[in-house]
């Protein structure tokens, strides 16, 4: 069997995920806190035919000739770059200046919270800052964010926190800060849907979390900007341009299948 109809299937084989990647980036274009990904490819070991000579007496040196095999996926990476701001003016909408990700736990049993870039928070029947499934977001101390009952108006500061306005104008300090999670290797979380991400040993030492306050130079977290939104980090021109690169690599490998079985048809007809 020819060499090549096998490097042809693998060729199409990584430009279908190619596009699999690309036509999800598309789709998340205007999802708030979304980050595009990538594929990267590699190629298979080679065929070795002919062995390296080195030059020794004056004679010169053979190079090795190799016949390769084709080409795999070499990782999907996620491309963790900021998105472009939305104002919203709305005071539960945050946006992350810097790195750093929100924390929000499903329940009280879970020991290791989910990441998300997505500040689209909001204050339920229980005065919660949850996020759109629900999900309570935690406070610099780890804890679920719940406003005290006096609290009727209020903004958030630049460090997170959630500053009071009194009926006569004044603002008072409630001591509430949102908290902010700082990821060694963002590349390594993963993801679970829903705009969220899971912590793994390769995004953290060993998994761990370390939370803290936004504007915290130790922890380099960046600051909260109130009544904005991080959206989708898709460059819409980019991803039509890799889309017609994946498709005439998909289209060129199939043509490369098709010659192939031209020739082995050439090879069965010697005997007619």
């Amino acid at each position: 069997m020819l060499r090549s109809l096998y490097s042809g299937i693998s060729g199409m084989r990584g430009f279908q995920i190619k596009l699999d990647v690309i036509g999800n980036n598309i789709a998340n274009v205007n999802t708030v806190g979304f980050k595009a990904g990538r594929v990267m490819f590699k190629d298979i070991l080679s065929q070795t035919i002919a062995g390296v000579t080195a030059p020794v007496d004056g004679v010169g040196g053979v190079n090795p000739q190799q016949v390769g095999l084709g080409s795999a996926i070499s990782a999907i990476d996620t491309i963790h770059t900021t998105g472009s701001a939305m104002t919203t003016n709305v005071a539960t909408d945050l946006r992350i200046d810097g790195d750093g990700f929100f924390a929000v736990i499903a329940n009280e049993d879970q020991e290791v919270p989910y990441l998300t870039r997505a500040g689209n928070f909001t204050i339920d029947a229980m005065r919660q800052l949850v996020n759109g499934d629900g999900m309570r977001v935690l406070g610099a101390d780890g804890d679920p964010i719940v406003l005290d009952e006096g609290i009727t108006a209020f903004r958030i500061s630049s460090t997170g926190e959630i500053i009071s306005i009194l009926e006569d104008g004044t603002t008072e300090n409630t001591g509430i800060f949102i908290g902010v999670v700082r990821v060694v290797n963002p590349g390594g979380l993963e993801k679970i849907g829903g705009n969220l991400y899971r912590l793994t040993t390769n995004a953290n030492p060993e998994g761990e979390f370390e939370i803290g306050q936004a504007g915290d130079p130790d922890l380099g977290t960046g600051t909260i900007i109130s009544g904005q939104l991080e959206m989708s980090n898709v460059d819409l021109t980019t991803e039509f341009t890799e889309m017609i690169v994946a498709q005439r690599g998909f289209q060129a490998n199939s043509r490369i299948i098709t010659t192939s079985d031209e020739i082995l048809q050439e090879v069965v007809n010697l005997k007619r």
